[in-house]
């Protein structure tokens, strides 16, 4: 990966070719990351001049540059880019800009918050000054950013909370000539709710898998951690950290299991990701008497295989866009049980029935973010009817293959850069 000082851009004079900056915090484990290395290996392939800058992956946090290398992409990085808000932010901001004055971009697009506000402060001065002098009118140049997700609730405080949505509608209204998100809902949380942008800002794009990926892991988590063919694997996959919820999944287990001997003996719970919250997740576990239930599996590169070994993948997130791992695993034939946040009801299919505080779709079930109990309920409910399971597991597969491919989704994206760059 290639450091600031390494790397000097020199793009080709092609006037047929839209130039595409792609900016992002930082290269960690998760979906926006496979999501903007995949746009800038295919754009590229598809006649596209583009680039991706990239921040640090912070430790504790898994690093998915290997991700980037094996897809042909050598990001951009500037070492000053991080999570968290920062005096170096500044440097973040002038550095970028330089980078803009080189590539001379067609399309700037932000993603995630961090990358989204500094991305588009450099973009605003990129547009509308050059290293010598102001320009009279501003370059034609088209701004996109992207939410994955959003902080405006379950990140932070509430002071730190309506500085960041402050921000954000001013960058809305000043910086952004198209705010995509990737679910229905998400567009009327943030547009409507939190009152970001305006409505023809928005564009749906919903996010897309590369499906050949599984095809290369053979299915083997079960033999590699000891488990019998009678018993059942519930997954969780997924960054440990506070929005993702692991400690309600633990609660959830320990009331699953607590009640029921049978399923005491034969339901483990495996959670595949690594983060800052791993060693106080395994101590809850221990206090809740079921670590001997309990897998802590790390950070794998193979979890798309991975979910082939599973009977339940299960989400308890406290906030998401439209999360990747429920896509993932509704490609690969499994059911979902899910916290009802973001966008998960836009993945799960048709409303079928509600019972016990939980609600049944054609592809899972979901119940309510913060209710350990019914979360419990949600669970037991899918382990005692495989059957039922393999049902849900087999519309979901065709929904997800059919609507969430990553050829859809690079096709919508191109179609959106062409659409901007010709108003």
């Amino acid at each position: 990966m290639l450091t600031f000082e390494e790397k000097s851009l020199q793009p080709e004079p092609a006037a047929e070719r839209l130039r595409v900056a792609r900016i992002i915090d930082r290269l960690n484990v998760g979906g926006p990351a496979k999501h903007v290395i995949w746009l800038t290996a295919c754009l590229e392939r598809d006649g596209f001049k583009t680039v991706l800058i990239t921040g640090t992956v912070p430790p504790g946090e898994g690093d998915m540059g290997y991700f980037a290398r094996e897809a042909g992409v050598k990001p951009l990085v500037i070492e000053e880019m991080s999570r968290e808000l920062s005096p170096r932010d500044l440097l973040v901001v002038i550095k970028l800009v330089r980078q803009l004055w080189q590539l001379k971009p067609d399309i700037i697009h932000t993603h995630k918050a961090k990358a989204g506000a500094a991305g588009r402060v450099a973009a605003l001065i990129y547009k509308w000054v050059t290293p010598s002098a102001l320009w009279l009118r501003p370059r034609q140049c088209r701004v996109v950013h992207t939410f994955h997700g959003h902080i405006f609730h379950s990140y932070y405080g509430p002071a730190k909370t309506r500085i960041f949505l402050a921000i954000e509608r001013a960058l809305a209204r000043l910086g952004t000539d198209c705010i995509i998100v990737i679910s229905e809902q998400q567009r009327d949380e943030i547009a409507g709710r939190f009152r970001v942008g305006r409505p023809e800002q928005f564009r749906v794009i919903p996010l897309g898998v590369d499906w050949g990926e599984s095809n290369g892991h053979p299915a083997g988590l079960r033999s590699e951690l000891g488990l019998g063919p009678e018993e059942l694997a519930v997954g969780i996959v997924g960054r440990l950290c506070e929005v993702k919820n692991h400690a309600m999944l633990l609660d959830a287990a320990e009331k699953l299991v607590s009640g029921d001997a049978n399923l005491r003996q034969y339901v483990r719970f495996l959670v595949v990701g690594d983060g800052h919250l791993r060693q106080e997740l395994e101590a809850r576990a221990r206090r809740l008497g079921i670590d001997d239930r309990v897998i802590f599996t790390g950070f794998r590169d193979d979890a798309l295989a991975l979910y082939r070994d599973l009977d339940l993948v299960v989400l308890t997130s406290l906030n998401e866009g439209t999360p990747l791992t429920l896509i993932e695993a509704l490609g690969c034939g499994r059911a979902v049980a899910a916290t009802e946040v973001g966008g998960v009801v836009n993945l799960m299919g048709g409303r079928r029935s509600a019972t016990e505080g939980f609600t049944i779709w054609d592809h899972g079930v979901t119940a309510p973010s913060r209710d350990a109990a019914a979360f419990a309920r949600a669970m037991r409910f899918l382990l005692e009817r495989p059957e039922l399971r393999r049902e849900m597991g087999e519309q979901g597969s065709r929904f997800a293959r059919a609507q969430l491919s990553k050829e859809r989704l690079v096709r919508d994206i191109e179609d959106l850069y062409r659409e901007l760059a010709h108003r």
